[in-house]
């Protein structure tokens, strides 16, 4: 009766008249306005403050997050209310993040990698960071042609720690992004693994001499097995999915500029990651930093 009650609430003031709607719902107006003068219960305005917080969360994602994220925000902002509570009011309010896309353009495949290994064996994940990085190479439409990314992400903070952009798919392209990573502290000279796959820009003698010389051990998965690295994969299709494929970019410099707000304004300083415990890629790099630097204050 409630939900035939909360119709016309809704609807009261517009074309139709309160007596019109009670006839057509079958309830009295006296019933009606009886349930109209209650006031709100606890639970009711409770929930009312949830939806509120729970739009507003999904608002500033963009529109991206599901209802683990949502559940997240609202635990950090100190609401304590079960996840499946979230997914229901974000049912009820029609609030469906956005899907990702099949579609991939496909690297170029060297056919020699040479003695290489795979030293990751699809373990992305690392206990310090600068220990295991894992990088790729994805692509993005703009009314002038592709545009080309590399990125270098850290296995233990899931963070983007190093980036590059630009017309082409050379070899500078990816050593230009390892040496961000490097510059910022994103690696540990004979520590460091760098895993790829085995595209040409990866297995080139540019490449690996860069690579010696700043220090970082190279790694690579199999041929046309995506699995082997899966991290990165996941990454381009977030990437993809919350952002390139809602935009159309006129130019590639519309699509650098906001690809990097991307990288460093949402996905490493407020995007929650599942794997880290729905804390953000910079939280959990600061989280390690903190708690490591008090163990070894203490003599750990």
């Amino acid at each position: 009766m409630s939900v035939k009650y909360a119709f016309i609430a809704g609807e009261e003031g517009g074309a139709w008249t309160v007596a019109s709607m009670c006839r057509w719902a079958r309830v009295s107006r006296s019933g009606y306005y009886a349930w109209a003068s209650r006031p709100v219960s606890a639970r009711a305005a409770r929930r009312e403050q949830l939806a509120v917080l729970i739009e507003h969360s999904f608002t500033a994602s963009d529109e991206t997050y599901g209802y683990r994220r949502v559940h997240a925000d609202l635990a950090a902002w100190g609401w304590d209310v079960d996840d499946d509570t979230v997914r229901q009011i974000m049912r009820d309010l029609g609030l469906m993040p956005c899907q990702p896309r099949p579609w991939r353009p496909t690297t170029t495949i060297s056919c020699d990698a040479g003695q290489t290994p795979d030293l990751v064996n699809r373990d992305f994940t690392a206990e310090q960071p600068a220990t295991k990085l894992v990088g790729d190479i994805t692509y993005i439409r703009s009314w002038e042609g592709w545009l080309y990314l590399a990125t270098v992400l850290d296995c233990c903070t899931k963070k983007v720690v190093g980036y590059a952009m630009a017309d082409h798919m050379r070899t500078s392209l990816v050593t230009d992004a390892l040496g961000m990573a490097h510059h910022n502290g994103h690696t540990r000279a004979g520590i460091t693994i760098m895993h790829t796959d085995r595209g040409v820009q990866y297995t080139s003698h540019v490449y690996a001499e860069f690579t010696n010389n700043i220090g970082v051990t190279r790694s690579v998965g199999r041929t046309g097995i995506c699995y082997d690295n899966a991290w990165t994969e996941s990454f381009n299709g977030t990437l993809k999915n919350e952002l390139v494929h809602r935009t159309v970019y006129p130019t590639r410099e519309h699509a650098r500029v906001d690809i990097t707000h991307w990288i460093e304004l949402r996905y490493n300083t407020r995007r929650r990651h599942s794997a880290l415990g729905y804390r953000t890629p910079d939280q959990a790099e600061k989280d390690w930093y903190e708690t490591n630097s008090v163990a070894r204050t203490i003599g750990y």
